[in-house]
């Protein structure tokens, strides 16, 4: 048995049958769940730079200033006998003084040529005042803005002064005479480095500060008063930048122990190895030599040390911007643990902490140890060295911190040892490997990574050949470059792109690592023309097309921004892309199964029409190619792909502009022209011309009352104009006149320019342009004759200006209104001040205005409760003091309407340039690339912040200790508990359920009820909103805004993922599904994703068998569906297992949705000329059964193809469908009832029912439920029937209010809870009950 993959999905191991459910739950696929639908698509917030030095140093020029006097001491330091004698490892008294003096200052050179080969040294051997300046300045000069060194032994002259002076000599050696500091800042200049090695050493750098502060003070005095002999002079540099480093603080006096040298602050500095262990054998370069493996060692554990007491700012400027000033300092640690021991603290500015005590110091000592115990067998036997475990060992100190889990933990210490590590061949697959571990951390670990100075390792490393590098190389780039991307331009200086390109060509390279190759090579072609001109040289179009088809989608998906960015805004990419046919390439990655793969595409499409070249006739045509195949993906289920469509067409209309200027004229002339019939009423799909009002059919509504199509109920839809009123102190509109208004309630009096940030174009405006211009031969679109390029994409835009999901319609509003702001201001500029005109959709009422002006004042907007949905009337502006019937919160000032948070929109038309004045706007050239600069999605940053996030670490859901699994695993035991008491109860039989268990009153008539399988929740939607109730406590949880237009209502709901983390899909007879997340806990609702179910819904024609099935017929569907005569609406069913969603409704197909690609993946047609009014589906046995408006009942095996696809059709119903449900066992049977009551029960195998039971006529609402065998019918007599299997009544519920007794509204919907015996009934009259079984069973 395989126990322990078992336990590892299911944390439940108990009763069969319980752990079997439990099983079920952990197996099932998790819809809509995707970083996609959970994060905001846009890039990382970009970290601050603070690794690269802005200013790198050098020092140029060394002063090495030597006051000894061999032979004489000075008069205040009275020496020890013997004493401390060596000076740079020299005996003074071993020569005659003149000759110890040039021979000790020659070996002081040579010990800092070590650390800084290159610099100009000049010695100035126990000089004068004069001799110093003149040396000083020489130096400065020629070092201009670089850094000086100035090194001063005053070990042969009395100590510093507390006046802030330092001592030399007269020309005949006759007197020591003072030098100011003050001087010595003058002549020195910044950026200087001063080194002391005398006693009291620390009473200069006192000085020195001092003396820097009252340059300052004199200077903020000269600069206040002109006459100010400083006033006229230049600026000298500031003294604060300059670093001192002193032998000792100021009481000290230098050690004089005859076991050390005389300069040992100075041995310690220039030689710290000799000084650490007095002489060992080899080349302190030599790496392979005992010497030059100890002073590698000692380079780490210094580096170590400053980077971990430092802070880093402070590491950065010293340890990493002057080689020179980093080994002096480095050695200045070695100083302050080795001169401490003898009593003396050596003295830096900046000053350091102290680190004479860091543990890291036992490692040198240990490594020392070890060097030395193997120097007798070296010497007297000749062995060879055994290298220091060291490196080995500190790379595995560092493994152990990166397994031990790093939440809130200090940085590892070991990180500049591991840089260090990546010098030697030896260690260096293991560091790279360790390296890429740590940066997978996270971007924090990459800027610390960053910080250490890892950066010139990794781009050296780029010109080695060994294979075994490439994938831990790559690994890192690609985690560098997706936290920093500015490393661009350093990879093409070096060559380092051609790494990358070599790796992206090498097809024996694993997937993962040649996505990581080609994210590179994105970041290096991003935006920067020298990269790109290098990979296009590099031949990365070609290797890029080659992978279009890899299986790996990371890789396609990368390989696809890629290419959009090698061409954008570079024409030879884009023709070198034309030659390879790299859009026809790019065309079968349109239809990829994975969203982010069709974005991906979409962005380098639009990016290849976007170029902003000379336009030939051939090119022109590619543009159009391109146009039409992005044009089918208009009813793409991802929005992702659908905002990335907006702005690849907002590219080309850039480029088009004249053309789709001459459209929208064209279409806004048409839109004045036109009066548009209401959805339901339009009796041909593609017919153009409108259709006038017929007295068959009562219209929706008026134009008129059509521009509050969308009310202000969220913050998209309040119109700017109004935003822009001043709001007096109480929230009220100050006084106005209408006039102020254009009519079509978008436009303010000047005309969307770009300086008021107006609309021109209203979403009433441009809806009703869409439906003017039936889009319905979209799907058709190829083979139009490319004239009408233009006029189909506008249509298309005009489409997806209408999107349910709000960013996609904000986007292409955008587009639009750039357009028809530019067509009006080109076609009229005399009329900028009085344009309303030109947006004149029909005599807008000063009713519909009123409505407008009170919705913006702040209180909620209210719907409208009288019957004007089925009239011509006006809807009523509502009073203040009107009863709230929408969710009881106020918008603020800014205009916030309720649920204004699920939709964070903004509104800006045009980005304004720094003070962009209005009448730059009407310039063409001023106003060119407005669209293509404001609008982008952020998809491909959100793309790369999958480097730059852990992705070797274990999914949170997989950890079997996290939090989201513990929750979970909370869950599925609710769940089976649910489960097992429901079963108890209906397996004992329910013989009366009227036990009401939960009434109240809704904010809005319910239109469709839907339990939560497994919590106490009941959603409850009326037309535009959603209400969550708590049936058990009797509250209200939530009540929120749909977001769909005026003229439509919600005819459907599911739970998805009603198992685990639920979300709620709604569907609205205009055929559009929403999504929707964190609804009825406390938290906003959010949007999660919406797209366009079904494409053109179509009126219905009911079955009509008799007259009086007829007449029964128009009677119920009067009361089914008040708002437009007819339509089933939208009809959906939602199967788990599959991640598959069946929809239909006023079509003539069953559609497929797949869930996990987000896109259709089958249209069933079903062969009827009538609406679908009910769908039910079986995975198991890939069966959906559909019910239809003529009576007739359908089934479907989805494994088919379209034509044989249809299995049965039963056509006993004499009227529409209510309901068909297939149970869902194996041999489950398919239960269908009309509105005439007769139930019928089919075996899907054999072609007549099995059974009949007759309920009662004039059914409006009826449930099955799925466990019980119970169905309930609601009928317009206002009484529900509930009836077991054998056609028993065994409830029958009479509404009446209990005080008056009198009979209130008819039953608007149904439902039973999936497992418990509960039934939930809306009626007409808002309210909304759930009936159960009697309380012993329960």
């Amino acid at each position: 048995m395989k126990m322990d993959s078992d336990l590892l999905h299911s944390p439940a191991v108990g009763l069969a049958e319980e752990e079997e459910a439990d099983m079920n739950d952990w197996k099932l696929p998790l819809a809509f769940m995707k970083k996609r639908h959970s994060e905001k698509i846009e890039g990382c917030k970009a970290l601050a730079q603070s690794w690269r030095m802005k200013d790198r140093m050098k020092t140029v020029s060394v002063a090495l200033v030597l006051c000894l006097n061999v032979g004489v001491d000075p008069p205040d330091v009275v020496k020890t006998s013997p004493c401390a004698r060596l000076e740079c490892w020299i005996d003074p008294l071993s020569m005659s003084p003149q000759k110890a003096l040039e021979t000790i200052g020659a070996n002081l050179q040579k010990q800092y040529e070590n650390w800084q080969p290159r610099a100009r040294y000049k010695q100035s051997l126990d000089p004068t005042v004069d001799e110093v300046k003149k040396l000083c300045t020489s130096l400065r000069r020629n070092a201009k803005e670089e850094r000086v060194l100035f090194h001063y032994n005053g070990h042969g002259v009395p100590r510093p002064t507390v006046n802030g002076e330092i001592w030399v000599f007269n020309k005949n050696y006759t007197q020591y005479i003072p030098l100011s500091i003050y001087d010595l800042q003058t002549w020195m200049g910044s950026p200087s480095i001063f080194v002391y090695d005398c006693s009291n050493a620390g009473i200069i750098v006192k000085s020195f500060k001092q003396f820097a502060l009252q340059r300052e003070q004199e200077l903020e005095v000269a600069a206040i008063n002109p006459s100010h002999p400083l006033a006229q002079m230049p600026l000298p540099p500031s003294m604060k930048n300059c670093i001192q480093l002193a032998a000792c603080e100021a009481s000290e006096l230098l050690p004089m122990n005859p076991d050390l040298p005389a300069d040992l602050f100075t041995s310690c500095l220039t030689t710290p190895i000799k000084i650490a262990l007095r002489w060992i054998p080899g080349r302190l370069n030599d790496r392979r030599t005992p010497l030059g493996e100890l002073n590698w060692i000692f380079t780490a554990i210094t580096d170590t040390i400053a980077w971990n007491v430092l802070p880093r700012d402070l590491f950065q400027k010293l340890f990493r911007q002057d080689l020179l000033v980093a080994s002096l300092f480095r050695n200045f640690l070695l100083a302050e643990r080795i001169m401490r021991s003898y009593n003396c603290t050596p003295v830096s500015s900046p000053r350091l902490p102290p680190t004479y005590m860091h543990a890291m110091w036992q490692a040198w000592d240990l490594a020392v140890d070890i060097c030395l115990s193997q120097l007798p067998t070296i010497i007297e036997e000749g062995t060879a060295f055994r290298h220091s475990p060291f490196f080995a060992e500190q790379l595995t100190a560092f493994q152990v911190w990166l397994t031990m889990g790093v939440e809130n933990r200090n940085p590892p210490e070991q990180l500049p040892i591991v840089l260090q590590v990546l010098l030697s061949q030896v260690h260096r697959l293991r560091a790279l490997d360790l390296l890429g571990r740590f940066l997978d951390l996270g971007p924090w670990a990459v800027s610390l990574a960053l910080s250490v100075g890892i950066f010139p390792y990794v781009l050296k490393l780029l010109q080695s050949s060994a294979r075994e590098l490439r994938p831990l190389l790559v690994f890192i780039w690609a985690k560098i470059l997706a936290v920093d991307s500015s490393c661009q331009a350093d990879l093409v200086k070096d060559n380092g792109h051609k790494y990358f390109l070599s790796v992206l060509a090498d097809s024996y390279m694993p997937a993962e690592h040649r996505t990581m190759a080609v994210f590179i090579l994105a970041v290096i072609v991003n935006s920067y023309n020298t990269g790109q001109e290098a990979c296009l040289q590099g031949n990365l179009i070609a290797n890029c097309l080659e992978q279009l088809s890899d299986p790996h989608p990371l890789l396609r998906q990368w390989v696809a921004i890629c290419l959009g960015r090698i061409w954008q805004n570079f024409d030879p990419a884009r023709w070198c892309g034309v030659r390879d046919s790299a859009h026809e390439k790019l065309y079968t990655l349109l239809s990829d199964p994975i969203p982010e793969v069709r974005c991906a595409a979409v962005f380098a499409l639009g990016t290849f029409v976007g170029n902003s070249a000379e336009r030939t006739d051939h090119s022109t045509t590619i543009d159009h190619n391109v146009a039409m195949m992005l044009a089918q993906l208009i009813n793409d289920g991802s929005p992702v792909v659908r905002k990335e469509l907006v702005v690849a067409l907002s590219h080309l209309v850039v480029q088009y502009e004249s053309n789709f200027c001459t459209v929208a004229l064209q279409f806004i002339e048409e839109e004045k022209n036109y009066t548009v019939p209401s959805p339901a009423n339009t009796t041909e799909p593609g017919n153009l011309t409108p259709v006038r009002d017929s007295p068959a059919i009562p219209r929706l509504r008026s134009v008129n009352s059509y521009t509050n199509i969308r009310a202000a109920t969220t913050a998209r839809n309040l119109n700017k104009s109004l935003q822009n009123l001043n709001l007096n102190e109480e929230g009220g509109p100050a006084a106005f006149s209408p006039g102020n208004l254009s009519t079509s309630s978008s436009a303010s009096s000047t005309l969307g320019s770009p300086d008021n940030d107006e609309y021109i174009l209203s979403f009433e405006t441009i809806d009703k342009m869409r439906r003017v211009s039936s889009y319905s031969s979209l799907n058709s679109l190829i083979g139009v004759s490319f004239n009408s390029v233009y006029t189909q994409i506008w249509r298309v835009l005009l489409h997806l200006a209408a999107d349910p999901f709000p960013e996609v319609s904000d986007l292409a509003m955008k587009v639009l209104n750039s357009i028809a702001y530019k067509a009006t201001m080109n076609a009229r500029p005399q009329r900028i001040l009085d344009s309303g005109s030109l947006t004149q959709s029909a005599p807008a009422s000063p009713t519909s205005k009123g409505t407008h002006i009170h919705q913006a004042g702040g209180s909620p907007p209210m719907p409208s409760t009288s019957s004007s949905s089925l009239t011509n009337e006006v809807p009523k502006p509502p009073t203040r003091e009107q009863p709230a019937t929408r969710p009881p919160y106020t918008p603020t000032l800014g205009g916030q309407a309720p649920h204004s948070h699920q939709f964070p929109r903004t509104r800006k038309m045009f980005d304004k340039g720094p003070e962009q004045a209005a009448e730059d706007s009407d310039e063409p050239g001023g106003h060119r690339n407005y669209i293509s600069l404001a609008l982008q999605t952020g998809l491909c940053d959100w793309s790369a912040k999958y480097f730059a996030q852990p992705v070797m670490k274990i999914p949170e859901e997989h950890d079997l200790e996290s939090q989201v699994r513990m929750e979970r695993q909370w869950r599925f035991l609710r769940n089976t508990r649910v489960r097992r008491q429901s079963r108890c109860i209906t397996q004992r039989g329910v013989s009366r359920l009227d036990d009401q268990i939960f009434i109240n009153r809704n904010p809005g008539v319910p239109s469709v009820v839907k339990f939560h399988p497994f919590n106490t929740c009941i959603a409850v939607a009326d037309k535009d909103s959603i209400c969550f109730w708590d049936w058990e406590k009797g509250e209200r949880l939530d009540y929120f805004y749909n977001g769909n237009p005026r003229y439509t209502r919600i005819t459907a709901m599911e739970y998805l993922n009603g198992h685990d983390c639920s979300l709620l899909l709604t569907a609205t007879d205009d055929g559009a599904l929403r999504i929707w997340k964190n609804f009825a806990d406390q938290k906003n609702p959010e949007m999660v994703t919406a797209w366009q179910g079904l494409s053109d819904m179509l009126p219905t024609t009911r079955g009509q068998p008799s007259a009086s099935a007829h007449s029964l017929a128009r009677r119920v569907s009067i009361y089914l569906d008040r708002s437009k005569q007819g339509g089933a609406g939208m009809v959906v069913d939602w199967e788990q297992e599959t991640g598959l969603l069946m929809t239909s409704g006023d079509v003539r197909v069953v559609r497929i949705w797949d869930t996990d690609r987000e896109m259709k993946v089958q249209d069933i047609p079903t062969g009827a000329d009538s609406c679908v009014t009910s769908l039910s589906c079986d995975s198991q046995r890939s069966l959906i059964v559909a019910g239809l408006g003529d009576g007739s009942v359908r089934v479907f095996d989805r494994r088919m193809g379209p034509n044989e696809c249809r299995v049965m059709t039963y056509r006993e119903h004499g009227a529409w469908v209510v309901k068909a449900h297939l149970q869902k066992e194996t041999d489950g049977h398919i239960i269908s009832v009309s509105v005439n009551g007769d139930v019928r029960f089919f075996e899907p195998r054999t072609p007549d029912s099995i059974n009949v039971l007759q309920t009662v006529k004039g059914l409006t609402a009826l449930d099955i439920h799925p466990q019980a065998n119970l169905f309930a019918c609601g009928s317009m007599n206002q009484f529900i029937a509930v009836y077991n299997a054998n056609g028993d009544v065994i409830s029958n519920i009479k509404y009446y209010d209990g005080f008056m007794g009198q009979r209130i509204g008819a039953i608007s919907c149904l439902a039973f809870h999936p497992y418990w015996p509960h039934l939930a009934v809306g009626s007409n009259d808002y309210y909304m009950s759930i009936y159960s079984a009697e309380k012993r069973l329960r």
